[in-house]
């Protein structure tokens, strides 16, 4: 009798770690491209695969020590970042809660009490007395994965803890991305803030001309008047920007995981244009960015759920055992006589459940469908963000170039409007009209070069950052530790 049902529980063992039903998960096809549209800006170069692209540390290429020294800070000390680590790590542990589901569940629950019976009374000719009760049950219960819906709830949870690790790789990319660029913002108004300081000065010089004419009866007092208007106008428009700075300073602050009173970000002026950014082909965008691989790998663990659902129309199979001991009298608690045991086995099958089976599995397909799609558009999305970058590095360089002609053109403007106003030859008025010239397109060439930074960051992390799927730990290193 026990070779039997070892052989049974044997057979039962192997049977079900090879029976699963439901489908085998295959990566469905995504959007590719053999090249990106938008061409790279001047001197930059494709990526082959054995060049050095994009690796740990990016932000390093912009040579910038204080920007480094931030970014540092965003792994260890942003709040988002590690709360995405915790929401990892309990993806991690929840592979254990369900692997658990493939043991036999052991529980034990020894117990003292005493009992009264013959409630009448001695009156009544009824004996009474108290009796101790000794008891010692232990009980085991299994269910055989026959259909495999534990495996693949195992599997579900692998697959779920790698998205959640994608996740937190994701999430630290677009911190230190956002944190880059509000640095550059921040800069770039510094490089605001000195240009209208010096156009102040300018202004303040223009100013004491024109009542200096005045004085000698060769101006107009609408001359003082549009001088003294032209430089308050520009001072407040100096105070303005303060209120930016110091808002990205904050936002600097609060990246890094500090309070804003713990981070001060020195003055300093954008100078250098962005350097080239090694730009791979686009086949291997779909393993470099962490949101696909984490939208590539909940579509797996949705996969799984239909499998899951399958194996319900399956009959389930419990072996259960218990046993112990049971007495009166403590001496003889674990004695032989006082022993108990049983064994049992239970196949169940819902016989009808009004076609709730069927409706958990199309709604397990459908839910699986909606991933598929959220993978190939977030694969859409990446190849969008990459042109769009790289069309706005590629524009924005030509643009400063003619920015920078403007910038020429209006200072010349500038210098002879002052000469003819100083001869009388012209009014204030063209004065003024070539100063806000000049004004305008210097800044403008400020803010594109911001701009020109800040898209570079943009397109680091489109794509993906240096980052590579390979990063993910696989099941094996996932259940290290559980």
């Amino acid at each position: 009798m026990r070779t039997f049902v070892l052989l049974t529980l044997g057979g039962l063992l192997l049977f079900s770690s090879g029976c699963m039903v439901g489908p085998k998960y295959t990566r469905p096809a995504a959007p590719q491209t053999p090249a990106y549209k938008e061409a790279l800006p001047d001197g930059w170069k494709e990526a082959q695969p054995n060049d050095a692209v994009i690796r740990g540390k990016w932000w390093e290429i912009y040579n910038d020590p204080q920007l480094n020294a931030l970014e540092e800070q965003v792994s260890i000390s942003n709040q988002n970042v590690l709360a995405a680590e915790a929401n990892f790590r309990a993806a991690r542990y929840a592979i254990g809660v369900a692997r658990a589901a493939l043991y036999p569940t052991v529980s034990i629950g020894p117990s003292v009490g005493v009992s009264r019976s013959g409630g009448g009374g001695a009156a009544a000719g009824v004996s009474s007395g108290v009796t101790a009760l000794y008891n010692a049950p232990a009980s085991a219960a299994w269910t055989a994965d026959i259909w495999g819906s534990i495996r693949r709830s195992v599997n579900a949870s692998q697959d779920t803890a790698q998205a959640s690790f994608a996740q937190l790789e994701n999430a630290r990319l677009a911190y230190q991305s956002e944190l880059a660029q509000d640095y550059f913002d921040l800069h770039g108004l510094d490089g605001d803030i000195d240009l209208l300081q010096r156009t102040v000065s300018s202004y303040e010089d223009y100013l004491k001309l024109t009542q200096d004419r005045y004085k000698a009866g060769v101006a107009s007092g609408g001359d003082v008047a549009q001088a003294k208007s032209q430089l308050e106008g520009t001072r407040a428009g100096l105070i303005e920007l303060g209120v930016g700075r110091a808002q990205f300073e904050h936002a600097i602050a609060i990246l890094s995981g500090k309070p804003p009173a713990a981070v001060t970000v020195p003055t300093a002026l954008l100078k250098n244009p962005p350097p080239p950014v090694p730009v791979a082909l686009p086949s291997t965008l779909l393993e470099r960015r962490p949101d696909i691989a984490a939208a590539e790998r909940t579509m797996a663990a949705s996969n799984e759920q239909i499998g899951i659902a399958v194996a319900a129309y399956y009959p389930t199979l419990t072996l259960s055992a218990s046993g112990g001991f049971d007495a009166t009298n403590i001496a003889k608690w674990f004695s032989l006589p006082s022993r108990f045991w049983s064994l049992g086995t239970q196949l169940a099958e819902p016989i009808f459940e009004g076609g709730k089976r069927r409706a958990q599995v199309h709604l397990t397909e459908a839910q699986y469908d909606a991933t598929v799609a959220n993978y190939r558009q977030t694969v859409l999305t990446a190849f969008q963000q990459v042109e769009d970058n790289l069309a706005a590095l590629r524009i924005l360089a030509q643009e400063s170039i003619a920015v920078d002609a403007a910038v020429k053109a209006a200072e010349e403007s500038l210098a002879i409007s002052t000469f003819q106003y100083k001869a009388g030859t012209v009014a204030y008025l063209q004065v003024i009209t070539s100063q806000a010239t000049a004004l305008a397109d210097e800044r403008t060439a400020v803010d594109l070069l911001t701009r020109r930074l800040t898209s570079s960051v943009l397109l680091i992390q489109a794509l993906g950052g240096g980052w590579d799927a390979s990063a993910i730990p696989n099941r094996g290193e996932l259940r290290q530790g559980l």
